[in-house]
């Protein structure tokens, strides 16, 4: 059964940092999409980043430059560091998965293409 936690959400101060964490069980890292998703009150689920692999990410245009993805396979853990953080970056985060086909390169920030999800961590940054 695969299981996602995430941890590492508060509140912050606009241009402060934090660090999202993402412990998964019940799957290979290496097999999987791990996305980044977040949504605000009334607002959709929107993607914000996934990895398959080191140096194979995508980033929402919203968050490239300030966030990046990042993974510990040996830990299982993947990481979502935030910088230069702003207001509209307020919302929930969730952690995802979405099983790969073998080698393929085909990123995706839709949410309906992930399969497990986490239950969530709040960020909140004031202005």
């Amino acid at each position: 059964q695969v299981q996602l936690v995430e941890s590492g959400g508060g509140s912050v101060q606009t241009g402060g940092s934090l660090r999202l964490s993402c412990a998964a069980s019940g799957l290979i890292l290496s097999s999987n999409y791990m996305g980044w998703f977040r949504q605000a009150p009334g607002k959709e689920r929107e993607g914000v980043a996934t990895i398959a692999r080191v140096g194979f990410t995508l980033y929402a245009d919203s968050v490239k430059g300030r966030f990046t993805i990042s993974q510990d396979k040996v830990k299982g853990i993947t990481y979502l560091q935030m910088n230069s953080l702003k207001p509209e970056d307020t919302a929930m985060y969730y952690c995802a998965a979405r099983p790969r086909s073998g080698g393929s390169w085909d990123p995706s920030l839709k949410f309906s293409y992930y399969t497990s999800w986490g239950q969530g961590t709040q960020v909140t940054v004031s202005s």
